[in-house]
């Protein structure tokens, strides 16, 4: 907000609603509107601004369009925190841009114009480290300790794994975090750095993935640095390559498991470049599970009346093609609907009809709750609909060969825990049913 109010913008009374947004949505910077696809890029929700658009003025907005997110110029996928708290921004100046309340020798006259500005504040405020400095000067405010996770990370080392930090951000920031997360939870006056074979900071993914930068070693407590040109086991170093990680350390390809939150940055880069293995932390699984559970009963009675208009509406399909077929003096499907007279088949076929429409008028509010309690806007994180899969739910499917909510859930399992997925269903498969 400083930083547009800083660029001419008018920002008072705005504010940051952690429930206008989730992560996994996509930004369409071309109609101001922030949507919700299913795994094949159908739209199945929309915003504009901050009002939720109708499926009406959905269907007439995309019609059968489908969310491409190789175009970068038009879509943009929410897949970081960060990317939330941006978006919660754009859709409120959206807002003002429509009511006209811009500044005319300022502001942008269309939305992607507009979502260049807000993303440009948003950068700003990484690059001139205002926002790290206000975490580093009151960690308490800003980071939610986990009593477990360096336990579980503590686990994975002394079972003979060898453990590597590899973050983007700089040494002073991760110094101060990592000591106000890990130490306090650590054996016998441990520091962080004990757990970690290697630690590298500036990492600049997802370049480290795909390309050799200069490597450095951190060789004070403040953080200077000198050049170096080969990387050894128990070193802490800026910038380097994952290749260069890998020969330090002895291993390649599978034999390694990438823990990260971005699914780009991270998951897929490492997937894709390496062939690492990979898991996926969602914090958010957490309330979705959550969710889940309080909206059980909702999403029983609701699939309850989807079989009732199933049922229904196969009746009314069998009495349709009945006056088809007798039209060809063929004999209907069902012999019921043979023996009916056309007078009882149009006035049973209308029966029909109303019942499924007293049906949709029940559905429709219930399909529309679905998912209340984890977001009123938007439903489920990993749904899209009653029956399909979200697009964040396809793209964690797709990158990530394991997904939790955060790294110490393996204390659940031994460190020697080999992890296989699930039996898959499909649509022909014999149940038992």
């Amino acid at each position: 907000m400083e930083n547009l109010r800083s660029m001419g913008y008018a920002v008072e009374g705005l504010s940051f609603d952690s429930d206008l947004v989730i992560r996994g949505l996509i930004m369409d910077k071309k109609n101001g509107n922030v949507v919700k696809a299913d795994r094949f890029g159908y739209i199945k929700r929309a915003m504009h601004g901050t009002k939720m658009l109708s499926n009406r003025s959905i269907s007439e907005l995309y019609g059968r369009e489908l969310v491409d997110l190789r175009d970068e110029s038009r879509w943009e996928f929410l897949n970081t925190l960060f990317s939330v708290s941006e978006a919660v921004m754009y859709m409120q100046m959206v807002d003002r841009l429509d009511e006209g309340v811009l500044p005319a020798d300022i502001a942008p006259m269309d939305y992607q114009r507009l979502y260049k500005v807000v993303a440009k504040a948003l950068f700003r405020a990484h690059v001139e480290g205002k926002l790290k400095d206000e975490i580093i000067n009151d960690p308490e405010r800003f980071v939610e300790l986990d009593p477990e996770l360096p336990l579980a990370l503590l686990d994975q080392k002394e079972a003979g794994k060898r453990l590597i930090l590899i973050t983007n951000s700089d040494y002073r920031y991760t110094n101060k975090m990592m000591q106000h997360a890990f130490n306090r939870f650590l054996p016998d006056n441990m520091d962080w750095r004990n757990i970690f074979d290697m630690v590298i900071v500036s990492a600049r993914k997802p370049e480290f993935f795909q390309m050799s930068h200069p490597l450095y070693e951190i060789v004070t407590e403040d953080g200077l640095m000198r050049p170096c040109f080969k990387a050894r086991s128990g070193g802490l170093y800026c910038g380097g390559s994952a290749q260069m990680v890998e020969k330090a350390l002895g291993f390649q390809g599978d034999e390694t498991l990438y823990v990260g939150d971005h699914i780009y940055t991270d998951v897929s880069q490492s997937k894709v470049h390496l062939r690492w293995r990979t898991a996926l932390i969602c914090r958010e699984l957490e309330k979705e599970v959550r969710a889940l559970e309080l909206g059980q009963e909702h999403r029983k009675k609701l699939i309850e009346l989807m079989n009732q208009k199933e049922l229904v509406g196969d009746v009314f399909n069998q009495l349709r093609l009945a006056v088809q077929r007798r039209t060809n003096n063929r004999a209907a499907q069902s012999s019921v609907a043979t023996t009916l007279d056309e007078k009882e088949l149009a006035e049973n076929m209308q029966k029909m009809l109303l019942t499924m429409q007293r049906l949709d008028k029940k559905i429709a509010p219930m399909l529309e709750a679905d998912g209340l309690y984890f977001n009123k806007r938007w439903g489920y994180l990993s749904r899209a609909g009653l029956w399909d899969k979200s697009h964040l739910t396809r793209q964690i499917e797709k990158y990530a060969d394991i997904y939790t909510s955060r790294v110490s859930n393996f204390l659940q399992y031994t460190p020697f825990m080999y992890f296989r997925s699930q039996a898959q269903s499909l649509a022909h498969d014999l149940h038992p049913y």
